[in-house]
């Protein structure tokens, strides 16, 4: 049921698998072109209640409590990302010969003739920060864009509304990728690649290979990683990719660039990808001050984001004005403030180690506050490359043990605040005592290198409940 057979959408029985703001458009478009839309999901709660009521006063079946069985004449599945692809829905319609496509592949398939290239961003982190860069330079340059995707804006939405675009920067997640099989994009990037979401993926290995599925097809380049040393690396997923003839492999690195890459020298970002065969030196794109924060993950960021704007022929000053423009999203390395010459850092979305290992390694000394869910990671690994960076430290959550015991193995000089503590005052528990820890000079960063949901409602409320215990700090100082 591709895109070349699907002349007409009227009457096709199609299954919706889960609401939510990835399956809500779903429905909504497939009904709105005339299909037979039925919507299924496991949750049958006050929320998915209303969501379905709605749907239903529009036309749309909706069946709560039971995702696991295939609505009869089901001709195609369209999924949110969330669903698992071991779910029995899925198994059922293997049985049966009905295709499952993504969100994003429905979004894909439904672009006009005309449609707007994709320039996609996906990674384990940064993906948000470096499609709003990148969306920021082809604003600079005079284009017509939207960040998109995985970033909180559908993409159904986008490509079935009026509004015209040149180029559209895509925030694609590892779910997203693995029911999109016919993607292509014009340009794409993985950014870095670090264990996540395996009990997802089932491993590592399927875990990079979803990652991967981003470079298919490209047309113009693949943007990789040339500083990682992890296998598989970013370059290693372009080297196995099947792409456009003429596309090309465009690496990053925060050293200088060799010919084909763009990187840093003498606190310049520069390209020597894009760049004329008669021009013998590299081009300057932007100052290493132009980027917000400075980071050395953030400047990595940048440099993607800037391949991918190069790519589509953006000029270096769009780059420059585009990085100059941005502004992080909150609880990102967000400074919150200084208090008795301690500077206090706001990295809530540093939900898994390889999020923390970043963050850790843009201080020279450091009280962390940390922990919360593990999400099955382990610590060692983290606690041994930032140790010497490490002043305190100050944990919290559920599985805050696992990270005191790799203290414990790679850092037993460091002293260690364990809060046995869940209420709602225990964030400010853990900055008063991260203030005692801290001398002149320090950073307090909270980069819990776990997710949120044990104490929090999402790692938003745990970002501000920590500017809040700061302020409350600053108060009493």
């Amino acid at each position: 049921m591709g895109s070349q057979e699907v002349t007409s959408w009227q009457g096709k029985n199609v299954t919706v698998a889960g609401l939510g703001v990835s399956g809500i458009p779903a429905a909504r478009v497939l009904h709105g072109l005339g299909a037979v839309v039925t919507v299924v999901n496991d949750g049958d709660d006050e929320r998915s209640r209303t969501q379905a009521d709605e749907l239903t006063a529009e036309g749309i079946t909706v069946r709560l409590g039971d995702g696991a069985t295939l609505p009869e004449g089901t001709e195609l599945i369209v999924t949110t990302p969330g669903w698992q692809p071991d779910k029995p829905l899925f198994a059922a319609a293997e049985a049966a010969g009905v295709p499952v496509w993504g969100d994003v592949e429905l979004a894909w398939r439904l672009r006009g003739p005309d449609a707007a290239p994709w320039l996609a961003v996906t990674g384990t982190n940064g993906k948000t920060t470096t499609v709003r860069m990148l969306a920021s330079m082809l604003e600079a340059a005079g284009l017509r864009t939207a960040a998109v995707g995985n970033i909180g804006v559908s993409l159904l939405d986008v490509v079935t509304g009026d509004e015209p675009y040149d180029v559209l920067a895509v925030e694609l997640s590892s779910y997203q990728l693995h029911w999109a099989p016919s993607l292509r994009a014009h340009s794409a990037t993985v950014l870095n690649l670090a264990p996540d979401h395996l009990d997802w993926h089932g491993s590592m290995e399927a875990y990079a290979a979803d990652k991967g599925r981003v470079y298919e097809g490209n047309q113009v380049a693949c943007v990789y990683n040339a500083d990682a040393t992890d296998k598989p690396s970013t370059e290693d997923l372009v080297r196995g990719a099947d792409v456009e003839e003429g596309c090309r492999a465009i690496g990053f690195t925060l050293n200088a660039p060799a010919p084909s890459q763009l990187g840093v020298v003498d606190g310049i970002l520069v390209d020597r990808a894009f760049v004329p065969d008669r021009q013998k030196q590299a081009q300057e794109l932007a100052e290493i001050s132009d980027v917000q924060p400075p980071a050395p993950h953030n400047i990595a960021n940048a440099l993607a984001a800037a391949a991918l704007a190069r790519a589509y022929g953006v000029p270096a000053t769009a780059v420059r004005d585009g990085l100059r423009a941005f502004r992080p999203d909150a609880h990102r390395i967000e400074h919150v403030a200084d208090v008795a010459d301690v500077a206090y850092v706001d990295d809530s979305k540093a939900t898994n180690t390889h999020a923390a290992e970043a963050s850790l390694a843009a201080y020279e000394s450091i009280v962390w506050i940390a922990g919360g869910l593990a999400k099955g990671a382990t610590f060692d690994e983290l606690v041994t490359k930032s140790a010497k960076r490490l002043r305190g430290v100050v944990l919290i959550g559920a599985d805050r043990a696992l990270i005191r015991e790799a203290l414990a193995r790679h850092a037993p000089e460091v002293p260690v605040v364990d809060l046995d503590r869940t209420d709602t005052g225990a964030m400010s528990e853990a900055v008063r005592q991260a203030a005692r820890l801290a001398e002149p000079g320090d950073t307090v960063l909270m980069a819990p290198a776990c997710a949120s949901m044990d104490m929090f409602t999402n790692y938003n409320k745990r970002g501000d409940a920590f500017a809040d215990a700061v302020r409350e700090l600053g108060g009493s100082a």
